[in-house]
């Protein structure tokens, strides 16, 4: 038997999948790491740290392998996007790596636009300028650590780090790149004009890749370390959201993808980079070849149930607090909520809206505000699926992934909202399943990426829409979306009253 393993670097832990050739998932091992926030805003890591607990990882896998580790035939990456790595001469770490969601970086996103245009700079990345991503943290330590940043000889993001330790080769791959605000997305190369506006020297920037590329084998060092052997190829990899939607099988135009975690996004496929979003959603280069994809995030949308679990029903579980939604009928009997416990990311970038219950009175229980937060989460999904079907898009299926499978009245629900099939598959892995599937071709086991999704990925059950509560939630999306219009200047007048 043959085997692959998808290494997934996530923001508080790494994910190590052993698959075989059938796509079964043989051992899986997670491995924590902490986060460092000396300062409101602030989120950083030490790369050190994804080193050696991923090196922890695979040799505690390696040790339960009954195989021949020679059989192991591939390795390839899922990593958290935007996250900025500088390194030295020596490819040495200058400081600690600034994280996807660290926020002290308006100034520069503002300094961007200034420089560049926000026309100008979204006909080029497919992108707005936001704190998240890459190139506003690099103008932040080129201005607050200057002596950092001259030190610096080029910058990585965190799996393109992690694979240089494992294997001494440095690159960095397309769907990465499309996060870093400095990839020409339509003609994936390091836009020159960007970085010369902004003093940035191109050299900076580091080989690109594409993500099922082989970037080396395994070094004697770390196969000493971990058991591994040295004919292990290593493949590139790819960014989370790219590697989530290869596990998800999103590998042809109509595919999309609901993932409901603490944020929600709503992902599709794309087969060009030649659609106009105006930035009301992302547009990043997929890990499949010759392919896009589009993503809206919910910024708060399984965070909008915790927030109202904590808070009512604290020593009830999701499963009991869920458990009555589906006695509720379709619009929570005349109540309406919107998920902005934290802000909203798609299509309102907006820090400072906050959520709204509409229409409360006597006769509502709690079962009515749990449905509510459900459908208000699920209504704010269905923005980025209104804007994707605006451009023209076909969305026919929807792979669920995420807490919003575990619940088949909310799976039920979003087939309702969406007005879309819904697909649950039957082992949901999605990212580190991403990063094995990418081995897997990489290693020649199958033609395409497809075909490896056929034999991989699985389907669990499916949820047709119900024709009259499609019609039903029609209208209540239309009310929904009125909410953040009546409820802006209000929010913003409330700010100064806030913690």
């Amino acid at each position: 038997m043959k085997y692959v393993i998808g290494v997934d670097l996530g923001t508080s832990a790494v994910k190590i999948l052993l698959v075989n050739e059938t796509g079964e998932v043989v051992q899986e091992i997670s491995k924590d790491y902490a986060l460092i926030q000396e300062r409101t805003g602030y989120s950083e890591q030490d790369p050190k740290a994804w080193v050696d607990q991923t090196v922890a990882g695979l040799s505690h896998l390696l040790q339960g392998f009954q195989g021949d580790t020679e059989d192991i035939e591939g390795i390839s990456f899922s990593g958290q996007m935007h996250g900025l790595v500088l390194l030295d001469e020596n490819n040495e770490v200058l400081r600690n790596a600034i994280l996807w969601n660290d926020t002290r970086t308006s100034a520069q996103c503002r300094q961007i636009y200034d420089v560049i245009g926000e026309e100008r700079l979204l006909s080029i990345t497919k992108n707005p300028a936001l704190e998240g991503f890459t190139l506003p943290k690099l103008l932040w330590v080129k201005e607050h650590e200057p002596e950092i940043y001259e030190k610096a000889k080029t910058f990585v993001l965190p799996k393109d780090y992690l694979r240089y330790k494992l294997t001494g080769k440095l690159h960095m791959d397309f769907s990465d790149a499309a996060g870093t605000l400095l990839l020409d997305i339509g003609e994936k190369v390091w836009s020159k004009e960007i970085c010369d506006l902004l003093g940035i020297d191109p050299a900076l920037c580091p080989p690109l890749v594409d993500s099922y590329e082989k970037t080396g084998s395994i070094s004697p060092e770390i196969a000493v370390s971990t058991g591994l052997s040295t004919s292990t190829q290593v493949f590139a990899g790819g960014a989370d959201n790219a590697c989530g939607a290869i596990g998800s099988g999103i590998l042809e135009e109509g595919k999309t993808l609901c993932s409901i975690g603490t944020s929600g996004v709503v992902l599709s496929y794309e087969s060009g980079n030649d659609k106009d979003f105006e930035g009301k959603v992302h547009y990043f280069n997929h890990g499949a070849p010759e392919a896009y994809y589009t993503m809206g995030v919910t910024l708060a949308a399984g965070y909008s149930l915790s927030w109202f679990r904590n808070v009512f029903a604290k020593d009830e579980s999701f499963e009991e607090l869920v458990k009555e939604a589906g006695t509720v009928p379709p619009g929570s009997n005349g109540l309406l909520f919107t998920p902005y416990v934290a802000g909203e990311r798609t299509p309102h970038a907006d820090a400072a809206i906050r959520a709204s219950f509409i229409g409360m009175d006597s006769s509502h229980e709690r079962k009515d505000f749990v449905r509510a937060v459900m459908e208000g989460i699920t209504f704010s999904l269905n923005e980025s699926l209104a804007i994707f079907r605006g451009s023209g898009k076909q969305i026919e299926t929807i792979v669920a992934t995420g807490g919003g499978t575990k619940n088949e009245d909310w799976l039920q629900m979003q087939a309702d909202i969406f007005n879309a099939r819904i697909v649950k598959l039957s082992s949901e892995q999605g990212p580190g399943m991403g990063a094995a599937m990418l081995a897997a071709y990489g290693c020649g086991w199958f033609d395409s990426l497809k075909e490896c999704a056929d034999e991989f990925l699985k389907v669990e059950k499916e949820f047709i829409p119900n024709v009259d509560n499609a019609e039903m939630y029609k209208e209540l999306f239309n009310l929904y979306q009125e909410v953040y219009g009546q409820t802006k200047s209000l929010n913003e007048k409330l700010v100064n009253y806030r913690k």
